[in-house]
Formats: C-alpha cells, structure tokens, sequence
C-alpha cells in the first residue's frame, strides 16, 4: 500500500481531468475496476458536470526570470481548477490571488485550496516565498498559469464483487486530491487492497454479500454516483467513507445519518472487541462525502471511519501532508482492523426462532450443559438462549451480542450451531 501511495502521490488530481483517470487506470491493475465517464453538462440533481481543468505549467517569476513559485516543483501552488493567466503584477495585485497559511507548521508549507465552480484564479505559497514576494513594492512578477478548460467528462472507478445476496456494502474513497497522502491516498488504497483481498477471497469462498467499492471526486463525484446509482441504493446493506488512514492516531467513526443502523452497530461491536481502541463521533452535515449519502433523499447506511478528523490534523489540505507521514505499519494496522468489521458485516443475520415457545430442548441437540456442571463451552450456552430470546424477526445479531455483552466470535458460532440444528432460520 505504501508503494502505491509512491506511485500515486505525485499526480494532479482534480475534479476532473487526466490526474484522475492515470489514478483509475494504476488501481485497475490491482482491481477489476470499471472506469465511468459522465459527459460535461450532464444534470445530475442540483448539479452540472463541469469542462475538463487541464493544466501544464504554473509560476510566478521576478524581472530576472527566476521563478519563485513553481508549479513544477509542488502542485499545490496552484488552486485546483484555476482560470489561465499571463500578465506582469505587482505585488499589491498580486496578493489577492494568493493563498498562505498564517500559522504553519513550517515557513515552508503550501497550503491545498481550489476554485471549483469560481471563475477565478490563485497561487498556494508558503511563508518564505510571500516574504521574497513582498521585498520589493516595485517588482513586476511575470504570473503564468497555462491551463486550459474544455468539454469532456468526470471519471470515476467501480469494482463490483457479486455476492449470494443482492444486500450491498459499500466502500467509498474520494479522488480528487493532488499530492495530499493521507487525504486522501490512505483511503484509496486501503479501499484497494481490501477489494482486492475479497477478490482473492471469492476465488475460494462465494461472498455473502456484494461489494461496491468506488473511487470518485469528493461532493460531485458522490452525487454523480448517487444519480447513476439510484435504483440500487435500496440494496445498501453498509457502507463506509474512509479517509484519513495513515495516521497513526487512534480510530474515529463518524455515524450515519440515523445513527442505529448496521454500519453504526457494527462499529460499537467492534470497538468492544478492540478494547474501545476507537471513539464513535455523530453525525454532522459536512465534512466527507457522508453527507451526500446522508442527504434526507437517500438517507443511507452510511458512516466515515478516519485515524483523525481533519481539525485535529495539523497538516491537513497543506503540503506537510506527504509520504513522510506514513509509516507501513500503520496502514496494515487499518487494514487489519477493516477486515474485522467486514467480518462482522459479513455474517451479521436476522434470526427467526423456529421454536419460539418457550425453550427447545437444547440437551438432545448438544446445546445445553445442566446447572452446577462444568460449562465447557465457556460461555456458549449463555449466547444460545440469548440468540433465542431475541430471534424474533426484529433483532439481529449485532442487537443480540450488544445486549448480551457477548464477543461477536462465539455469538457467530452460535448463531451457526442453532441454524444447524434447524432451530433458528436467517431472514432478509
């Protein structure tokens, strides 16, 4: 993952343009992603596709030609989706265009900022090259941002690995950042390599249910594929927005938009599991693409899982937010981590008890360990009568094992020992 991050970090990604397609086509070779195009102009709800942002060179240059900020040394310096310029600025009308941070971390940092849907333009600059901007009142600063706007498309990339049930997660990262690694390559490969571990998986075992796993522009990008997705959002089963990986801060989910859904509950379950290792934190209309599949239309199953949320991120949207920050270790501790919830996803079930009146006779059946006598089976038996009790169309097992206080691990095997003995049946 972190080798993908290398490869990935330098292109220019956009809304839309070529930085995100070479993104889409390097993870096609990892997963079997179909790439989308959605032609400029295309209406998607309260929004329009907008022209293709291409962009060559970038600088700002002093009377001698030097050029103190270049585009071609940080794509930062200039804010995503800049209108061409080439004029000759003093600094006084220079300084509306530019962009600084006024607490960095270092006098070098650049900070992240676009002009999406503005008919206007701007460089990022750190502290340092502001204050050689601002040396000499007299300067002429020769400004060039070659870049072009023309009809095209907005790409995103699906992978859809069919499962036995049409019942869906869903995994969604955002990519339209340029060179930020943590916001938001961490999230694009670890939804890679996730997916590409259940296609492994599927090779051995059929999925229980169907993963979506996609890649697209934050806000537009969701809502694009929220509009091209409309008569499958039903199937939503889970999803998750992941973003903000690679740190090696604790765990932090940001519920759904009900706040007690499936996503929601599997969370608290795994958080028991992993020692309240992570924090639940409730929904709020903004920040990721949560709130798109929140919005009151869709209302979806729909959380964000990150290791920071970005105000607690010093380096967030500024170039400090590099390669430097990530260590290995830490993406695979997330993955490791992914991988629990997606179990628990996996064989969550709605019991039905087939004996509901009063309890079956569980002893003929090897369920049952008479009072006083050695339970064996630790605490199996007590998660027997607690599937039992509550099998009843209306709890699943998550309610159960959260009820119960029981470990999801023997509440699964259980579950399985009973709908074996034809004691309880799973229902949609």
């Amino acid at each position: 993952m972190l080798g993908w991050m290398r490869d990935l970090f330098p292109l220019h990604r956009a809304q839309t343009g070529v930085g995100v397609r070479k993104t889409l086509r390097y993870l096609q070779h990892h997963l079997p992603l179909e790439v989308h195009e959605v032609a400029s102009g295309t209406t998607v709800f309260d929004w329009t596709i907008p022209e293709e942002w291409h962009i060559r060179d970038a600088f700002i240059a002093d009377s001698k030609g030097q050029r103190i900020v270049d585009y071609r040394q940080c794509n930062l310096h200039v804010a995503s989706n800049s209108q061409p310029v080439c004029q000759k600025l003093s600094y006084a009308e220079l300084e509306p265009h530019l962009h600084w941070l006024t607490e960095p971390p270092s006098l070098d940092t650049v900070p992240y900022r676009t002009m999406f849907f503005r008919q206007e333009w701007g460089f990022c600059v750190s502290q340092r090259m502001l204050d050689r901007l601002k040396t000499d009142p007299a300067e002429k600063f020769t400004v060039v941002i070659d870049a072009t706007f023309s009809p095209g498309s907005l790409s995103y990339g699906e992978a859809i690995l069919p499962g036995q049930s049409r019942e869906t997660i869903l995994l969604y990262a955002h990519c339209c950042h340029p060179s930020l690694a943590n916001d938001n390559l961490s999230g694009i490969v670890v939804a890679t390599m996730l997916g590409k571990q259940l296609v492994k998986r599927a090779k051995q075992q059929p999925l229980r249910r169907t993963y979506r796993i996609v890649f697209a522009p934050a806000t537009i990008g969701a809502i694009t594929w929220l509009a091209a997705n409309q008569a499958d959002l039903p199937q939503v089963y889970a999803g998750l927005i992941l973003t903000l990986l690679g740190s090696s801060g604790p765990f932090i989910y940001k519920k759904s938009r009900r706040g007690a859904t499936v996503i929601d509950r599997a969370i608290e379950v795994l958080w028991r599991e992993l020692d309240n290792q992570g924090r639940t934190i409730p929904f709020a209309p903004w920040g990721y693409d949560e709130r798109q599949f929140g919005a009151p239309g869709f209302d979806l199953p729909v959380g964000c899982l990150m290791r920071t949320t970005p105000s607690e991120f010093s380096e967030y949207h500024t170039s400090a937010d590099n390669l430097e920050k990530i260590q290995a270790q830490t993406l695979q501790e997330t993955l490791k981590t992914l991988q629990q919830l997606l179990t628990i996803l996996e064989s969550n079930d709605l019991p039905v008890n087939q004996s509901p009146f009063g309890e079956p006779r569980l002893g003929p059946r090897g369920l049952y360990r008479p009072y006083g006598a050695d339970d064996s089976l630790g605490r199996f038996q007590e998660a027997v009568l607690w599937i039992l009790n509550l099998a009843d169309g209306d709890h699943d097992l998550l309610d159960i094992c959260q009820q119960g206080q029981l470990p999801w691990k023997l509440v699964s095997l259980a579950a399985e020992a009973l709908r074996q003995q034809g004691l309880i049946k799973s229902v949609d």
